[in-house]
């Protein structure tokens, strides 16, 4: 069965300013969404869904999914912030929904199939899909428990505008994951790349260590165990006192290897990260997406 590409696409792209999942930056308008669905296709998956907030719902239909029409097939699904298991509300006051791994919940009922989760807002190259689309690929029949995540040079991932949040990686001998710390703070400081601490302190960081781009793969098994520890994670006071809690993809990933349920599976990759995570970033991917369809490594309309 080939695997499915899921886009986390809810977000309005606060420091962007703007909805930066639906901006042109390629020669014919393309998306940076498009060019990972391309190379995805090129990866051999299979299907492509979304999760999209309801609200823009048109537009997306109208601009991006009539594009596809007869290239794949594609999925719909819609993260909102009361989507929330039986029993819990919504706290007073929260206006955010509830993270990364709240938006993969919502695919639960249209994804049946092993599957990639990755932002529509990062360009991460053709060698990230195929490694990823490789390791889905080859899961035997009902595989459970082995997922896998693309783990990128720390160096090769940020923005000359502003600071970056990446998932700081650890791994072992079997290059399966360890550990995966959010850092929401991580910029070049003189010269050393160095990430923000708990405390507002910042702290060096080696160039190549490993970091979540959130390229994430999973087999369905993963929606129930993240089904039952959002349950958790909402049981939690401090989680519903706190109005901008997030439930993240390595918050639950964290806590499948720590109690030996699943294994993660850290893939290394040639590509290189680029994206938009400030408005001044756009002028430089715009060149970069142009310099690579100039080398024929994307033709200059995709689809």
């Amino acid at each position: 069965m080939k695997p499915t590409l899921f886009l986390l696409a809810a977000g309005m792209g606060s420091r962007y300013g703007g909805l930066k999942q639906l901006d042109g930056l390629g020669p014919n308008g393309e998306t940076i969404m498009d060019y990972s669905i391309y190379d995805a296709i090129q990866a051999g998956f299979g299907k492509i869904v979304w999760v999209i907030r309801k609200d823009f719902e048109e537009q997306f239909r109208t601009q991006i999914l009539a594009k596809y029409e007869g290239q794949v097939p594609c999925e719909l699904c819609f993260q909102a912030l009361d989507a929330l298991p039986e029993g819990f509300s919504v706290p007073e006051g929260r206006v955010k929904p509830w993270g990364t791994n709240h938006a993969v919940l919502m695919g639960k009922d249209v994804i049946k199939e092993p599957f990639c989760v990755i932002n529509c807002d990062d360009f991460y190259g053709r060698d990230a899909f195929m490694q990823i689309g490789k390791f889905l690929s080859n899961l035997p029949e009902g595989a459970k428990n082995q997922y896998a995540m693309v783990g990128f040079r720390v160096c090769n991932t940020l923005s000359e505008n502003g600071s970056v949040a990446r998932g700081v990686c650890a791994y072992n001998e079997k290059r399966h994951l360890t550990d995966v710390v959010e850092r929401t703070e991580i910029m070049r400081i003189n010269g050393t790349i160095s990430y923000k601490d708990e405390n507002g302190e910042w702290q060096p960081l080696e160039e190549n260590v490993p970091v979540s781009m959130n390229m994430w793969g999973f087999t369905p098994d993963y929606f129930q165990y993240s089904e039952a520890y959002f349950k958790e994670f909402l049981s939690d006071p401090k989680n519903m006192e706190n109005l901008k809690a997030e439930f993240f993809i390595p918050l639950m990933v964290n806590k499948l290897i720590n109690d030996g349920t699943a294994t993660c599976e850290v893939l290394d990759t040639t590509s290189v990260w680029f994206g938009v995570t400030y408005a001044a970033d756009r002028d430089a991917t715009v060149a970069r997406i142009k310099k690579l369809v100039d080398e024929g490594v994307y033709p200059n309309k995709l689809f």
